[in-house]
Protein backbone atom coordinates (compact mmCIF):
# COMPACT_ATOMS: atom_id res chain seq x y z
CA UNK A 1 0.00 0.00 0.00
CA UNK A 2 2.97 2.35 0.50
CA UNK A 3 3.54 2.68 -3.71
CA UNK A 4 0.28 5.20 -2.99
CA UNK A 5 2.42 7.58 -1.34
CA UNK A 6 5.15 7.39 -4.06
CA UNK A 7 5.33 10.90 -6.11
CA UNK A 8 4.46 10.25 -9.33
CA UNK A 9 2.15 6.65 -9.12
CA UNK A 10 -0.21 7.02 -11.53
CA UNK A 11 -2.82 5.29 -9.39
CA UNK A 12 -6.43 6.01 -7.44
CA UNK A 13 -7.28 3.42 -4.66
CA UNK A 14 -10.80 2.79 -3.92
CA UNK A 15 -12.67 0.97 -1.12
CA UNK A 16 -16.06 -0.27 -1.16
CA UNK A 17 -18.09 -1.64 2.73
CA UNK A 18 -21.41 -2.51 3.76
CA UNK A 19 -22.82 -0.47 6.24
CA UNK A 20 -25.75 -1.97 8.43
CA UNK A 21 -28.02 -1.39 11.28
CA UNK A 22 -30.59 0.97 12.26
CA UNK A 23 -28.48 3.08 14.69
CA UNK A 24 -24.28 3.68 14.13
CA UNK A 25 -21.77 1.74 15.91
CA UNK A 26 -20.51 2.83 19.03
CA UNK A 27 -17.17 2.13 17.66
CA UNK A 28 -17.16 3.78 14.50
CA UNK A 29 -19.04 7.32 16.57
CA UNK A 30 -15.85 6.87 18.72
CA UNK A 31 -13.34 7.38 15.98
CA UNK A 32 -15.41 10.76 14.75
CA UNK A 33 -14.55 14.42 15.88
CA UNK A 34 -17.27 16.24 17.71
CA UNK A 35 -18.50 18.01 15.21
CA UNK A 36 -19.19 14.78 12.97
CA UNK A 37 -20.65 13.65 15.99
CA UNK A 38 -23.09 16.54 16.58
CA UNK A 39 -23.76 16.28 12.73
CA UNK A 40 -24.85 12.76 12.39
CA UNK A 41 -27.11 13.01 15.85
CA UNK A 42 -28.44 15.29 13.57
CA UNK A 43 -29.58 12.92 10.42
CA UNK A 44 -33.26 11.99 11.25
CA UNK A 45 -33.09 9.65 8.46
CA UNK A 46 -31.14 6.71 10.24
CA UNK A 47 -29.69 4.12 7.07
CA UNK A 48 -28.21 7.75 6.50
CA UNK A 49 -26.91 8.48 9.65
CA UNK A 50 -25.45 5.02 9.67
CA UNK A 51 -23.54 5.55 6.15
CA UNK A 52 -22.45 8.96 7.61
CA UNK A 53 -20.58 7.68 10.75
CA UNK A 54 -19.57 4.45 9.01
CA UNK A 55 -17.85 6.31 6.18
CA UNK A 56 -16.21 8.91 8.78
CA UNK A 57 -15.06 5.72 10.56
CA UNK A 58 -14.18 3.14 7.88
CA UNK A 59 -11.55 6.04 6.07
CA UNK A 60 -9.94 7.02 8.51
CA UNK A 61 -9.60 3.55 9.61
CA UNK A 62 -8.15 2.73 5.63
CA UNK A 63 -5.84 6.50 5.66
CA UNK A 64 -3.93 5.19 9.14
CA UNK A 65 -2.82 2.66 7.42
CA UNK A 66 -1.86 4.69 4.63
CA UNK A 67 -0.26 7.66 6.82
CA UNK A 68 0.93 5.81 9.82
CA UNK A 69 -1.02 7.53 12.18
CA UNK A 70 -3.81 5.94 14.48
CA UNK A 71 -7.33 6.33 13.42
CA UNK A 72 -8.58 8.74 15.76
CA UNK A 73 -5.93 10.77 15.03
CA UNK A 74 -6.86 11.67 11.24
CA UNK A 75 -8.07 14.96 11.11
CA UNK A 76 -10.61 15.11 8.08
CA UNK A 77 -12.12 18.53 7.42
CA UNK A 78 -12.50 20.64 3.25
CA UNK A 79 -10.22 22.07 1.10
CA UNK A 80 -11.53 25.52 -0.42
CA UNK A 81 -14.61 25.57 -2.80
CA UNK A 82 -12.97 25.91 -6.48
CA UNK A 83 -15.62 27.54 -7.49
CA UNK A 84 -15.95 30.53 -4.57
CA UNK A 85 -13.13 29.71 -2.08
CA UNK A 86 -15.63 28.88 0.56
CA UNK A 87 -14.04 26.50 3.16
CA UNK A 88 -16.65 25.10 4.09
CA UNK A 89 -18.27 23.26 1.36
CA UNK A 90 -14.89 22.00 -0.81
CA UNK A 91 -14.02 18.92 -1.13
CA UNK A 92 -12.61 16.28 1.72
CA UNK A 93 -9.50 16.77 2.69
CA UNK A 94 -7.05 14.96 5.36
CA UNK A 95 -5.79 17.98 7.73
CA UNK A 96 -3.89 15.89 10.02
CA UNK A 97 -1.29 14.73 9.16
CA UNK A 98 -0.03 16.95 6.65
CA UNK A 99 -0.33 14.48 3.33
CA UNK A 100 0.19 15.09 -0.46
CA UNK A 101 -3.35 12.49 -0.95
CA UNK A 102 -6.19 13.94 -2.11
CA UNK A 103 -9.78 11.84 -0.99
CA UNK A 104 -13.32 11.30 -1.80
CA UNK A 105 -16.29 9.78 0.52
CA UNK A 106 -19.44 8.99 -0.65
CA UNK A 107 -22.55 6.97 0.89
CA UNK A 108 -25.71 5.21 0.24
CA UNK A 109 -28.02 2.69 2.47
CA UNK A 110 -25.83 -0.23 2.92
CA UNK A 111 -22.70 0.70 0.92
CA UNK A 112 -20.07 3.37 1.55
CA UNK A 113 -16.56 4.32 -0.74
CA UNK A 114 -13.61 6.26 0.24
CA UNK A 115 -11.46 6.85 -3.11
CA UNK A 116 -7.75 7.97 -2.62
CA UNK A 117 -4.94 9.26 -5.12
CA UNK A 118 -2.13 11.50 -5.55
CA UNK A 119 -4.37 14.15 -7.68
CA UNK A 120 -7.82 15.13 -7.43
CA UNK A 121 -10.66 12.59 -7.17
CA UNK A 122 -13.98 11.63 -7.03
CA UNK A 123 -16.48 8.67 -6.14
CA UNK A 124 -20.01 8.19 -6.06
CA UNK A 125 -21.87 4.82 -4.92
CA UNK A 126 -25.78 4.76 -5.45
CA UNK A 127 -28.64 1.87 -4.56
CA UNK A 128 -29.89 0.22 -7.66
CA UNK A 129 -33.97 1.22 -6.93
CA UNK A 130 -36.88 2.13 -9.10
CA UNK A 131 -36.29 5.85 -10.31
CA UNK A 132 -38.58 8.34 -12.18
CA UNK A 133 -36.52 8.09 -15.29
CA UNK A 134 -38.91 9.94 -17.39
CA UNK A 135 -39.63 13.04 -14.79
CA UNK A 136 -35.40 13.03 -13.94
CA UNK A 137 -34.15 13.02 -17.12
CA UNK A 138 -34.86 16.48 -18.79
CA UNK A 139 -33.24 18.27 -15.81
CA UNK A 140 -29.80 16.04 -15.67
CA UNK A 141 -28.89 14.50 -19.11
CA UNK A 142 -27.60 15.92 -21.88
CA UNK A 143 -29.97 15.45 -25.49
CA UNK A 144 -27.29 12.25 -26.23
CA UNK A 145 -28.11 10.65 -22.72
CA UNK A 146 -31.19 11.19 -23.02
CA UNK A 147 -31.51 9.35 -26.00
CA UNK A 148 -29.10 6.22 -24.63
CA UNK A 149 -31.56 5.97 -21.42
CA UNK A 150 -34.98 6.52 -23.04
CA UNK A 151 -34.00 4.06 -25.37
CA UNK A 152 -32.86 1.83 -22.87
CA UNK A 153 -35.73 -1.21 -21.95
CA UNK A 154 -37.84 0.01 -19.07
CA UNK A 155 -37.00 -1.23 -16.40
CA UNK A 156 -33.58 -2.92 -14.99
CA UNK A 157 -32.04 -1.62 -18.30
CA UNK A 158 -33.12 1.90 -17.85
CA UNK A 159 -31.83 2.18 -14.45
CA UNK A 160 -28.64 1.26 -14.94
CA UNK A 161 -28.25 3.02 -17.74
CA UNK A 162 -29.16 6.00 -15.90
CA UNK A 163 -27.17 5.24 -12.64
CA UNK A 164 -24.46 5.24 -15.27
CA UNK A 165 -24.66 8.36 -16.55
CA UNK A 166 -25.77 10.14 -12.30
CA UNK A 167 -22.58 8.20 -10.97
CA UNK A 168 -20.39 9.44 -14.08
CA UNK A 169 -21.47 12.86 -13.33
CA UNK A 170 -21.39 12.95 -9.34
CA UNK A 171 -18.13 11.24 -9.31
CA UNK A 172 -16.39 13.84 -12.02
CA UNK A 173 -18.15 17.09 -9.81
CA UNK A 174 -16.94 15.55 -6.89
CA UNK A 175 -13.16 15.26 -7.79
CA UNK A 176 -13.53 18.74 -9.60
CA UNK A 177 -14.61 20.00 -5.95
CA UNK A 178 -18.42 21.73 -6.62
CA UNK A 179 -20.48 18.86 -6.23
CA UNK A 180 -23.90 18.68 -7.83
CA UNK A 181 -23.77 22.92 -7.73
CA UNK A 182 -24.11 22.79 -11.34
CA UNK A 183 -26.18 21.98 -14.39
CA UNK A 184 -26.18 18.83 -15.41
CA UNK A 185 -27.26 18.75 -18.72
CA UNK A 186 -23.52 20.30 -19.35
CA UNK A 187 -21.83 17.04 -18.02
CA UNK A 188 -21.58 14.50 -21.08
CA UNK A 189 -20.80 11.37 -19.81
CA UNK A 190 -21.23 8.89 -22.79
CA UNK A 191 -23.64 6.08 -21.15
CA UNK A 192 -23.02 4.67 -24.54
CA UNK A 193 -19.65 3.42 -23.71
CA UNK A 194 -18.38 0.89 -20.95
CA UNK A 195 -15.38 3.51 -20.67
CA UNK A 196 -13.30 4.51 -18.98
CA UNK A 197 -14.25 7.61 -20.90
CA UNK A 198 -12.91 11.48 -21.04
CA UNK A 199 -15.39 14.10 -19.30
CA UNK A 200 -15.45 18.04 -19.56
CA UNK A 201 -16.77 19.79 -16.23
CA UNK A 202 -16.15 23.58 -17.42
CA UNK A 203 -15.54 24.49 -14.26
CA UNK A 204 -12.65 27.50 -14.22
CA UNK A 205 -9.29 27.16 -12.32
CA UNK A 206 -9.79 23.15 -12.89
CA UNK A 207 -8.40 20.53 -15.32
CA UNK A 208 -10.33 21.02 -18.53
CA UNK A 209 -10.89 17.48 -18.91
CA UNK A 210 -11.26 14.33 -16.24
CA UNK A 211 -10.95 10.71 -16.48
CA UNK A 212 -14.26 8.65 -15.61
CA UNK A 213 -14.44 4.92 -14.90
CA UNK A 214 -17.05 2.99 -13.41
CA UNK A 215 -16.22 0.36 -10.37
CA UNK A 216 -17.33 -2.93 -10.12
CA UNK A 217 -18.97 -2.82 -6.77
CA UNK A 218 -21.64 -5.59 -6.03
CA UNK A 219 -25.28 -5.56 -8.32
CA UNK A 220 -27.16 -3.69 -5.42
CA UNK A 221 -24.69 -0.53 -6.15
CA UNK A 222 -23.28 1.53 -9.09
CA UNK A 223 -20.59 3.43 -8.23
CA UNK A 224 -17.75 5.94 -10.97
CA UNK A 225 -14.73 6.57 -9.80
CA UNK A 226 -12.81 10.40 -11.92
CA UNK A 227 -9.58 11.81 -12.08
CA UNK A 228 -7.83 14.32 -14.18
CA UNK A 229 -7.41 12.95 -17.36
CA UNK A 230 -3.64 12.30 -17.79
CA UNK A 231 -2.19 15.02 -20.30
CA UNK A 232 0.34 12.52 -21.50
CA UNK A 233 -2.79 10.08 -22.37
CA UNK A 234 -1.58 7.12 -20.50
CA UNK A 235 -4.29 5.09 -18.36
CA UNK A 236 -4.77 5.94 -15.11
CA UNK A 237 -4.81 2.71 -12.84
CA UNK A 238 -7.51 1.98 -10.27
CA UNK A 239 -7.52 -0.18 -7.84
CA UNK A 240 -10.78 -1.89 -5.92
CA UNK A 241 -11.05 -3.69 -2.59
CA UNK A 242 -13.60 -4.35 -0.24
CA UNK A 243 -12.71 -2.98 3.56
CA UNK A 244 -14.10 -5.49 5.83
Amino acid sequence: MTLILEPGTAVAHAWWWRTEGSSPDPRDLALLSENERERAARIVHPPTAVGFVAGRAASRRILSGLLGVAPAEIGLGRRPCPGCGDPLHGPPAVLYPQSPLWISISHTTGCGMLAVARVPVGVDVEGVRDFPVEELAPATLTESEHEVVLGAEQGGARTWAFLRCWTRKEAVLKAVGIGITTDLRAVETRPESAGPVVVAAGVPGTPASWTVADLAVPDAWAAAISVPAPSDGSVFEVRLREHA
